[in-house]
């Protein structure tokens, strides 16, 4: 039976792709997208935008995003309220808050599924709109808590952005989020919710990211798979990736994140180590 994957349009426009899959949180289709349609004419994120700008100097050097004053608005709402924010470079940071916080916004922000009002957006010292949207998702690897699965079986999902990997690779994949590699023949329909978090993660260290970005990796797991996560975010960061983790768990935070940022209706109250942060001593 063809995988659902075999489905997808061949070249979307940019704008249509974020809107299309914007349920995946930028994962799946950007890195579906990105490695096919690489050199694809018409495929930017903004007129005269570039596949791959210029690294800015200095700021560049030490963080991946830089938020400056970031305001966006729903109708009446202000979501996000003058958000100023550094996303160290190869360090966890963890967003920190209650419900309603603006903590997933911020996430759909840095990788433009979600455009501010005002103010600016910076990865790698270069304008966020200067990046092809498809490459820098593909740089940019965003897992949401309930994420899409658009393949029809687990080995099918975890190479739907990165294509060509054999059985071993995926194996080894599977078993670094904490799932059994003999899952790899399973329909991806017959996963429970945990099981699929743990899939979109995989499928995402796929494209081997530069940036994670996880929105309550482990909210649905049992204590032994959160571990295997937590595990693979440390490995991740000791190899140079840069995670930003948003979570409610006060001693995962402790655990796993250099820096942390408190938010407080749309705005970031307070950021530095977490060991340093009265939230979380509040929290605990």
């Amino acid at each position: 039976m063809a995988s659902r994957v075999s489905r997808v349009p061949a070249v979307p426009d940019a704008t249509r792709c974020g809107q299309q899959y914007g349920a995946v949180h930028a994962g799946v289709a950007a890195g579906y997208y990105a490695a096919r349609v690489r050199a694809a004419p018409g495929v930017t994120g903004a007129p005269g935008s570039r596949a791959e700008p210029r690294v800015g100097s200095g700021v560049a050097e030490e963080h991946a995003f830089v938020v400056d004053d970031v305001v966006l608005r729903r109708g009446d709402t202000t979501v996000l309220d003058r958000v100023a924010l550094r996303v160290p470079l190869g360090r966890c940071t963890a967003l920190v808050g209650r419900s309603g916080s603006g903590k997933s916004t911020l996430l759909r922000v840095l990788t433009r599924l979600a455009e501010p009002d005002t103010g600016a957006v910076y990865y790698r010292g270069v304008p966020v709109a200067e990046w092809d949207v498809l490459e820098l998702r593909r740089r940019v690897q965003l897992v949401a808590q309930n994420p899409a699965l658009l393949a029809g079986t687990v080995a099918e999902e975890v190479t739907v952005g990165a294509g060509g990997l054999g059985e071993e690779r995926i194996a080894e994949l599977l078993t670094r989020v904490g799932l059994d590699a003999g899952l790899a023949g399973r329909e991806t329909a017959a996963l429970s919710g945990g099981e699929a978090q743990r899939l979109a993660l995989a499928r995402s260290l796929a494209l081997e990211p530069d940036v994670l970005l996880l929105d309550e990796p482990t909210a649905a797991l049992d204590s032994e798979s959160a571990t295997a996560i937590e595990n693979a975010v440390l490995s991740l960061v000791r190899s140079g990736v840069t995670v930003l983790l948003v979570s409610h768990a006060t001693e995962q935070v402790r655990r796993l994140a250099d820096h942390a940022a408190v938010l407080v209706a749309g705005r970031v109250a307070a950021d530095g180590p977490p060991g340093e942060l009265t939230y979380l001593e509040e929290t605990a």
